[in-house]
């Protein structure tokens, strides 16, 4: 589990196509203290650490990972959000996230609002009745608030620091990210569909 609140901004250093895919990136992280195993959101997508040396680890990536999330367009220099898996007694600054990235929301455009910038996204068909107005939602593994939504569209704002310390702040109109529902609305939609 995480929080969706990022705590590195890296990049990718390498791509090497075998059976999966593995993508080794640079990190600020100190990674004597990263297990081998230890779960990683890499720009929301919960990955499992299978390499590593000073300033780098790596990960390997399924064929339905690729498909589901932006990691198929990735290529090196393509920055990425990380945040390492919650420990008991961590702060929950975000809200719950699984690391199990849903479907791809791509930015419809930019507009500044004071000195944060209100992105206007596209939620996949299927997801969109999940995007709630004040709900949360995590996008490329940050967990924001939703400001509104209209049908497939919704928006969010990003403060100056948001986008300074995550891949927000090279975000344009067109681009993709990762989009996870919130939890909660998940299994609210479960429960409705058993009592139809």
């Amino acid at each position: 589990m995480f929080t969706g609140i990022v705590s590195d901004l890296g990049v990718v250093r390498d791509i090497e196509k075998r059976g999966d895919t593995r993508f080794a990136f640079n990190t600020g992280f100190d990674t004597s203290g990263i297990a081998i195993g230890a779960s990683i959101a890499c720009s929301g997508t919960c990955l499992t650490v299978v390499e590593k040396g000073p300033g780098w680890f790596a990960v390997d990536a399924s064929a339905e990972t690729l498909d589901k999330t932006t990691l198929g367009t990735w290529v090196p220099g393509t920055p990425v959000n990380f945040e390492r898996a919650l420990k008991f007694g961590d702060e929950l600054g975000g809200h719950l996230v699984s690391g199990h990235v849903d479907g791809v929301a791509t930015v419809l455009k930019l507009v500044g609002e004071g000195q944060s910038t209100r992105f206007s996204f596209e939620a996949p068909a299927g997801l969109a009745s999940f995007i709630a107005s004040k709900g949360s939602v995590t996008l490329d593994g940050v967990s924001l608030t939703v400001n509104e939504v209209e049908g497939r569209r919704f928006g969010v704002n990003i403060i100056p620091h948001t986008a300074a310390v995550t891949t927000f702040g090279a975000l344009a109109a067109g681009d993709c990210v990762n989009l996870e529902i919130d939890l909660l609305a998940r299994y609210v939609q479960r429960l409705l569909e058993n009592k139809a």
